[in-house]
């Protein structure tokens, strides 16, 4: 619940997607993570706090809050409620670092800062970031891009009432002496954190880059052009389920192939191959169509023998 001047206080609620508790029914949370400092401050206050205020997002935080407990379960618990995390990793500080870990283990989305690209370590540089330099206006200009995106996802999910989340993806490398194949193997879950049923699933397309071919439960899956700009192709998968009864979940799984690298005027190949980016799934549902949108990093190696 909110205290009496509007802060979030801890209650003990779990985070599930009808158990926010909001001002009211649409409002979205931010929660802020940066180091305490008062360095900080105009960039939280004019760059984050007034960015998300003029989107409709209430942002704040943990030393703005009232709370009776431990400051790391506060943390913890601010982290399960938000709709999405916002963390500033100039500085590369630990305790930012540990609490974004979290976040990210708990599937939250999360936009990271930094005033200098290299405080965003390289394996998280896939994830949705900002560099901004220090420069408050280049920060409210590029977050309000982010916070409209992280918006929009956040609806799709309470509209949908289904969450979606890439659970694993793992490579594997098939190479001989002239090219180089990879394969992903994907895990997508789908879960339903609401008291009600979901719209039920007629179609999930996943779209990606051209050269890739999609295979689920050992048949290659059908693919088209794509509607997206930015996703030159769009593979049909079929639906685990219909439908996801309330506070259920459901799997997803599929493989998609393709080459890599040829080898060319005797240059050998690698033995190792790292394919970053990002992916849309699309569930059409009798309610409409859904998009959502995950990061990808995954290195594929040959298996050692």
């Amino acid at each position: 619940m909110y205290t009496h001047n509007g802060m979030r206080a801890g209650d003990g609620s779990a985070g599930s997607l009808d158990e926010l508790p909001m001002t009211t029914e649409n409002e979205f949370f931010a929660f802020v993570l940066m180091p305490f400092d008062k360095a900080f401050d105009d960039i939280y206050k004019l760059g984050v706090k007034e960015t998300a205020t003029a989107l409709g997002i209430v942002a704040e935080r943990v030393d703005e809050q009232i709370f009776s407990e431990g400051i790391l379960e506060q943390i913890y618990r601010q982290i399960e409620l938000a709709d999405v995390i916002v963390a500033d990793m100039t500085g590369q500080n630990p305790n930012v670092f540990y609490e974004v870990g979290y976040a990210h283990a708990r599937g939250r989305l999360c936009i990271l800062l930094t005033q200098k690209a290299e405080d965003i370590p390289f394996d998280l540089k896939h994830h949705r970031h900002i560099v901004y330099g220090g420069s408050i206006g280049q920060l409210r200009t590029q977050l309000a891009k982010e916070m409209a995106w992280a918006k929009d996802q956040i609806d799709t999910i309470r509209t949908s009432r289904i969450k979606v989340n890439l659970k694993d993806a793992t490579g594997l490398l098939d190479k001989t002496k002239f090219i180089a194949r990879g394969t992903v193997d994907f895990k997508i879950d789908l879960h339903n954190e609401t008291p009600t049923t979901s719209a039920e699933i007629d179609a999930i397309y996943f779209y990606s880059n051209n050269g890739w071919t999609l295979r689920q439960d050992g048949k290659e899956c059908p693919s088209t052009d794509s509607d997206l700009p930015d996703f030159p192709s769009r593979h049909f998968l079929t639906p685990p389920v219909r439908r996801l009864n309330k506070n259920s979940w459901a799997q997803l799984k599929f493989s998609a192939k393709r080459v890599l690298a040829f080898a060319q005027k005797g240059q050998e190949l690698k033995d190792s191959y790292r394919i970053t980016g990002k992916s849309v799934i699309r569930l059409v549902t009798v309610e409409g169509s859904f998009d959502y949108e995950f990061p990808l990093d995954v290195t594929l190696d040959e298996i050692p023998f």
